[in-house]
């Protein structure tokens, strides 16, 4: 049959590119992201593309502020709020001048009351719909699967959280790494915080065993997002033949805010081999009170911001049920969490495990104890 005009027009018309996302990710404060943003910004400045700067937090850092002054910047709108002025990036304003390149620093930043979105990676993903390319940073311990893991490292409660599924739409992640040893230099010397306050941070956050372990988690990050992108370009190029089954994790969880903790183990899991992610709730009329159902809530809100699908169901029997769902979706691995129980509760979570051992096909089980601190 032959073509269109339509048809024709479609083929032969320039095809959209997509805009690039590129993040610059570290695992502390003053590792050098906002300065590897800069330079990136402004080495394609020279190349004759139009780059400008949405946002740029200097600290009070001479080195960023001289950097920054070599990019045209998008003055900030200032926002009233209870009786103070903030000043925050103006997304609007930077969609009407519509450049090339933004530079976006502090993707997990709250924005004040008043803007248009309440986070700013949701100002990004405008920018990106816009087809503007966005260069942005952030530290590893705000994506959102990983605060547990950073509470049960540091001891530090992170407020504020990336989802997953903004980190899924990275088309491109840059380490900015230092060593621990050069970034306690750098403290010591007043390069990140005035001298009164570094000495404090030394002594909590910037204890050498919690930035060994955040740089670590970093750096699996970055590793994490250089197989997928292999993996990506060998299934274009056609050259992943025999491809394996994908394996599929599946958590069962409660209403209990621990659940969250074990949400983001098993998240963890299915990152590291590029497994699906399901949240297994099973309603066995346990969980009426209102607290409980705002707890239930939160923990698949959670779930469903690390990209897993969350399935729901009614039972009599949690260890049936979840056999049951296992089989019919084909799951490869499940999660279950164990608090620490005496006396007749666990014998009833021994009792509940075997049975689903019992009932459900051939499938790897992973216990893991639950924390809460």
């Amino acid at each position: 049959m032959p073509k269109t005009p339509e048809q024709w027009l479609e083929e032969t018309a320039p095809r959209k590119k997509q805009p690039v996302f590129k993040l610059f990710l570290g695992y502390a404060p003053g590792v050098g992201k906002t300065f590897n943003m800069l330079s990136e910004g402004i080495r394609r400045h020279s190349r004759g593309e139009d780059v400008v700067i949405g946002v740029v937090e200097t600290h009070g850092r001479a080195g960023i502020a001289e950097l920054a002054a070599k990019l045209e910047t998008v003055p900030r709108r200032k926002i009233q709020y209870r009786g103070a002025t903030f000043d925050e990036m103006d997304l609007d304003a930077i969609l009407e001048r519509k450049p090339q390149v933004v530079l976006v620093d502090e993707l997990a930043h709250t924005n004040i009351e008043g803007t248009k979105h309440s986070k700013r990676y949701q100002d990004v993903m405008d920018l990106l719909d816009a087809q503007i390319d966005v260069l942005s940073t952030m530290n590893v311990q705000h994506i959102e699967s990983l605060i547990p893991t950073v509470l049960n490292i540091t001891g530090v409660q992170v407020r504020e959280a990336v989802p997953d599924w903004v980190m899924q739409k990275v088309n491109e992640i840059v380490l900015a790494d230092l060593t621990p040893e050069a970034l306690q230099t750098r403290m010591r010397r007043g390069d990140i915080y005035p001298l009164d306050r570094a000495e404090r941070a030394l002594g909590h956050f910037f204890r050498p065993g919690n930035l060994i372990a955040l740089r670590e988690i970093a750096l699996q990050q970055v590793a994490g997002a250089v197989d997928r992108s292999l993996e990506s370009y060998l299934e274009r190029e056609g050259l992943s033949k025999n491809l394996a089954l994908r394996e599929r994790i599946a958590v069962c969880v409660s209403s209990s805010p621990a659940a969250q903790y074990l949400i983001a183990r098993a998240g963890r899991m299915a990152q590291r081999i590029d497994a699906e992610l399901y949240v297994l709730y099973i309603d066995v009329g346990s969980d009426e009170d209102p607290e409980d159902q705002r707890s239930l809530a939160q923990n698949l809100r959670f779930a469903e911001n690390l990209g897993a699908k969350v399935i729901r169901s009614k039972g009599k029997n949690v260890a049936e049920e979840v056999a049951r769902i296992v089989r019919e979706h084909h799951i490869t691995q499940v999660v279950f969490g164990r608090s620490a129980q005496k006396g007749w509760k666990r014998y009833l979570y021994l009792s509940a495990i075997h049975k689903f051992l019992r009932d459900a096909p051939p499938v790897d089980v992973h216990i893991v104890t639950q924390e809460m601190k």
